[in-house]
């Protein structure tokens, strides 16, 4: 990962039929960064390219659903850390969808300041540790929405259960082969990675 990651001035797409609030969310996110404002899923496919770096995407749209817009960004190739903010409380179908975060409405304008400087630290990550917190999200978002015999009889939540596993344990090997590394760096005369 970088030292440090530059956290302000990133392209940030509000997309959300209700205009006020995606106003209001812009206004918010303007204090910090470049934002671009759709209040339409068309609208916002014409808004998103490769330059948009978050986009705050609410689910719920009349002309074209937020899962549709998704699922039509994922398909253009282009690759900016998607946010759900939404009134729909998550469901199973999450799983498989193409999103970084999912926030449940309402959000404070410290939120979204927040969560786009966590997915700006995010894009520093190679695809696989990327891929890791996005699981991560959306077996958290699940588990905090649904009681313990809902995640049981969910084959939707297994997968991702098991998904998030999986990577976790690719996680720590790669932990523990950068331990390995250090500790042999540690033997060599003069070694060590602070000369205290």
């Amino acid at each position: 990962m970088k030292e440090s990651v530059e956290t302000e001035g990133a392209t940030v797409l509000v997309v959300d039929d209700e205009q006020d609030i995606a106003d209001l969310y812009s206004t918010w996110l303007l204090t910090a960064h470049d934002v671009r404002t759709a209040h339409s899923g068309t609208e916002a496919l014409q808004l998103v390219d490769a330059s948009v770096d978050v986009v705050f995407l609410d689910r719920q749209m009349p002309d074209m659903s937020g899962d549709e817009v998704l699922d039509t960004i994922a398909e253009q190739g282009i690759d900016p850390a998607v946010v759900m903010v939404t009134a729909v409380d998550p469901d199973f179908d999450i799983g498989e969808m193409p999103f970084d975060e999912y926030l449940t409405k309402p959000v404070s304008r410290e939120d979204l300041l927040d969560t786009v400087s966590e997915m700006l630290v995010r894009t520093t990550y190679d695809d696989q540790v990327q891929e890791y917190f996005a699981v991560a999200s959306k077996k958290a978002t699940l588990e905090t929405q649904k009681n313990t015999s809902q995640l049981e009889a969910s084959t939707e939540y297994q997968t991702v259960n098991e998904r998030f596993e999986e990577l976790r344990k690719k996680a720590d090997s790669t932990a523990a082969e950068i331990d390995d590394f250090e500790a042999v760096f540690q033997q060599f005369p003069g070694g060590g990675l602070s000369s205290g």
